[in-house]
Order: structure tokens, then C-alpha cells, then sequence
């Protein structure tokens, strides 16, 4: 063994019992003859073999390594090495985008006569890939509060085979005790499968509470700077190999390049966590104070129902805060385009801050009904709070509130 390979595998081994901010810069790095300093873009579509038997058996999985960068891509290969060590799991299978993920993960999982038990408060899109698209499949799926365990008790039926919830919620950071959701699950022979997006694994790991399966959008926090989308399921050997195989047939995989952009994004992503969550709860606070919000919807407020559980369960708060404002889309409206430091976009995890209305957004495909169970009124406003300074947030806020 050469003396670099000795030192790489000296490294990973170390690497386990590390920090995560440490895991979240080494982990999982694969290099060539040479080691890298940083991390290499792999931009090629396949590889060279040094015989047609080595070929076969990269073809027929008998050896490792890579085969085609459609789904095995050394720069892919890292990312999803060091997003499974940052959030405990075994693997993790990177996919083109969030929903990609999701999808693969609903596919790989589920069949024809399977149900899903999902809470309401998730994302428009998710929506409609069960009420569009599996229930086609013949997957159906029944909607609850997050919060409600009598409802996600009554809605169990015998074909129940997945439970899933963003926690916290998108938009109002209401927040899923994800302990009991795993064994109401596991106690029906079901997979819990958990949203992580508000919180990347800096501030919560679902599967170290019980969770089969959590997935994110890297797109969000993982990038940090709006750049690339991308999505990347985790969870054990056994539950990612269908996901996989899924991807690798539909094709829905990530690219090197966006690989290549989260994994640095992940060297920054424990500092950037730590500001976000302190200036968002700032945020919140300071909306608490004003006369024109109705209401604040941030888990790190002692006021919000399940803020004993967060703290429980997370390790911060996150960076989003969601609020009301007194009157309805009309107001809502108004404060947004007089906002003049605070992007207006449906995005969020950015170290720019971003504003957005949720029903006529993020949201805006849910039916006015279903929007109105999950809570979310035209009069909601939500904020991803960046990196600016927060003297500079919250002139701007005040600024776009006096025009209401």
C-alpha cells in the first residue's frame, strides 16, 4: 500500500470521531494518484479501464469504482460521502435536485397500493407529486397535522408503508417530535422519511432520533449562496440501494460541477448555521415588537407551541422566520416591494436574505382549501435571514412595514 493511500484511510477513519465542523471539510474525500488539496471537479461522462475483464466487472459491480457519471462520478461520490457523515447515515445517493430525491426516494420505496401519511405542512411541489403523480401510480397518500399524534394515529391504514414531514415546517416552523413519529411508524412495519432542509445536519439529525431516511435540498443551506440545485437522500446501505437504483435507471442524478459547489459550500456550512440562526431569532423578536404583525412564527420564540421540543430535538432554531401581517395579500404585497435590501425571491438558505409570499409562491399550487388546513393565509410572509448585518435587516423591515 502506498504511503498516500495509508494516509487517506488513516484520515476517514479519524474523521469519525471528529467534529462535525471538521467532517463537514475532510469527510469522505476521493482522490486519484495524487491528493488533491481541494476537491476535484471529475468532469468527464465515463471512465478508462486498463482491460475489457476490468470493464466487465465495473459494469457487473463485482469490483468498485466508477462506471458512468450518470450515477458513479467521483466528485458526486465525495458530496454524498461527506453529507452521510455530517448526518450519521451509512449512504447517501445525490440527485439533481430536491425533488429529485424525494421522487427517488417515494419510487424506491413504494409500489402500486401503498399509502403515505404525510403532514399538510410541506412543500407546494411535494403536493403535488402525490396528488398528481404517485396517486396516477396508484400511491395514495393522507394528509395531517405535524403536530396532531391522534391524527397521524387514525390516519395509519393497513397499507400504510411511509410516513413523512418537514420538521420544522415550511413555512411555520411547526415542529414534528420526530422520536414519536419513528416508532408509530417502525410499530406498523413503515419508514420514517424527514425533510431536513430548515435545519441541515449542523442543527438536527433526524436519523439519531429515529428517522429511516432524511433528505434535503441542497439547493438551500448545503449551497449557502443560491448557486446550483441539487438534493441528496441518507439513511442505511440497505434503504439507498433502491433509491439508487431508481436514479440510476431515471437518470435524475447530480452533476460534478454542482457537486463540486456543495462540497464547498459544506466547509462554511457550521459557521453560516451559527449566524443564521442568530440573527433570525433577532428577527423574530424584533417582529414580535412590531404593531403591524399579527403574528410570528419562529420555534425559537418561547411563545411557539413546540419551542420545548425544538430545543429538544435541534440544535438552533434555523434561519427562517415566517410571519403575519395585519390585513391580507394586499399588505402582505406591500411590504414586500418596498423592501429594498432583501431580495424578493421563493428561495431560501441563502447568505443573501430573501422574502417571499408563500400562498402565491412556494405554495401557490396547493388548492385554496389545502392551504388554509396547513395554515397558510395570504396575509404570510416569510423570510430566509442572511448574512448581512443585522442593524441593515431590520431598517429594511422597518422600512417596508411603515408602508403598510
Amino acid at each position: 500500500m502506498s504511503d498516500l493511500r495509508q494516509r487517506q484511510q488513516q484520515l476517514q477513519a479519524l474523521l469519525a470521531t471528529c467534529d462535525p465542523a471538521t467532517q463537514a471539510i475532510r469527510a469522505g474525500q476521493v482522490s486519484g494518484l495524487e491528493q488533491e488539496h481541494n476537491d476535484a471537479i471529475y468532469a468527464t461522462s465515463s471512465f478508462v479501464y486498463a482491460s475489457a475483464e476490468q470493464a466487465a466487472e465495473r459494469f457487473g459491480g463485482d469490483t468498485p469504482g466508477n462506471v458512468y457519471s450518470r450515477f458513479t462520478n467521483p466528485t458526486v461520490t465525495t458530496f454524498e460521502k461527506r453529507m452521510a457523515a455530517l448526518e450519521g447515515a451509512e449512504r447517501g445517493v445525490a440527485a439533481s435536485s430536491g425533488m429529485a430525491a424525494l421522487t427517488s426516494i417515494f419510487l424506491g420505496h413504494l409500489k402500486q397500493g401503498d399509502h403515505i401519511v404525510s403532514s399538510h405542512s410541506i412543500f407546494g411541489s411535494i403536493i403535488s407529486l402525490f396528488d398528481n403523480i404517485l396517486a396516477k401510480l396508484g400511491i395514495s397518500t393522507t394528509y395531517v397535522s405535524p403536530t396532531d399524534h391522534a391524527a397521524w394515529q387514525q390516519a395509519i391504514q393497513p397499507n400504510t408503508r411511509m410516513l413523512f414531514a418537514e420538521s420544522p415546517s415550511n413555512p411555520l416552523a411547526e415542529v414534528a417530535d420526530i422520536g414519536f413519529l419513528s416508532s408509530l411508524a417502525h410499530s406498523h412495519s413503515a419508514l420514517l422519511v424527514i425533510d431536513n432542509c430548515f435545519c441541515t445536519p449542523v442543527v438536527q439529525n433526524p436519523l439519531a432520533l429515529g428517522a429511516d431516511i432524511v433528505m434535503h435540498s441542497a439547493t438551500k443551506y448545503i449551497d449557502g449562496q443560491g448557486r446550483c440545485v441539487g438534493g441528496i437522500a441518507l439513511g442505511s446501505n440497505k434503504l439507498m440501494e433502491p433509491v439508487f437504483a431508481f436514479l440510476r435507471t431515471a437518470g435524475t442524478t447530480m452533476s460534478p460541477f454542482n457537486a463540486w459547489v456543495f462540497i464547498n459550500g459544506l466547509e462554511t456550512l457550521q459557521l453560516r448555521m451559527q449566524a443564521h440562526c442568530a440573527s433570525a431569532l433577532l428577527v423574530a423578536q424584533w417582529l414580535q415588537a412590531q404593531p403591524q404583525v399579527e403574528r410570528v412564527y419562529y420555534a425559537g420564540l418561547e411563545s411557539h407551541p413546540q419551542h420545548k421540543l425544538a430545543t429538544d430535538q435541534q440544535n438552533g432554531f434555523g434561519g427562517v422566520v415566517s410571519f403575519a401581517v395585519k390585513g391580507g395579500q394586499g399588505e402582505a404585497w406591500r411590504m414586500i416591494d418596498n423592501t429594498q435590501l432583501i431580495s424578493i425571491t421563493g428561495n431560501f438558505g441563502d447568505a443573501k436574505s430573501t422574502i417571499t409570499h408563500p400562498a402565491t409562491t412556494t405554495h401557490g399550487k396547493m388548492t385554496p382549501e389545502a392551504r388554509a388546513a396547513a395554515g397558510i393565509g395570504d396575509n404570510l410572509l416569510r423570510i430566509s435571514v442572511g448574512l448581512e448585518a443585522i442593524d441593515d435587516i431590520l431598517t429594511d423591515l422597518q422600512r417596508a412595514l411603515a408602508a403598510i
